[in-house]
């Protein structure tokens, strides 16, 4: 008897604000296809400015929302995967320009607090660059 994996709901926000920032999203959506499950809705880009620090570089947003296999912890290992792959390095603590981040907003409707992930993502309530984004797709 084969037995049927659950596949969960998980909504996603990514931003850019280095390089080709397009492409960065567009390249990040593709390997979220690849290694993390279906996305079934993007949202158009949000454009804006940094938060949090100073930076001449306009961010470029979006959300989307995918089906996956994966457990919360086990997507958060792959996002973290696609970013270091996509170039993404830490320089020092706090924000930061960035060539990708890709965060965990919604994971169905779990509410998660560890050390290394929180869901609901903590500040999305207070992010317009996640609000404006994610009501176009939800």
């Amino acid at each position: 008897m084969e037995q049927k994996v659950k596949l969960h709901q998980v909504v996603i926000a990514l931003g850019t604000n280095l390089g080709d920032k397009e492409s960065n999203l567009s390249n990040a959506i593709n390997q979220i296809k690849t290694k993390v499950g279906e996305v079934q809705k993007v949202s158009s880009i949000y454009k804006n400015s940094a938060l949090g620090f100073e930076s001449e570089n306009e961010f470029f947003n979006a959300c989307l929302i995918c089906e996956t296999k994966l457990n919360p912890f086990e997507l958060l290992a792959q996002l973290k995967l696609i970013e270091r792959e996509m170039g993404r390095t830490k320089t020092r603590d706090g924000y930061e320009d960035r060539i990708i981040d890709l965060d965990i907003i919604f994971f169905d409707d779990l509410i998660i607090a560890t050390e290394n992930l929180v869901i609901p993502h903590p500040a999305y309530k207070n992010r317009a660059f996640v609000l404006v984004p994610l009501n176009e797709i939800l």
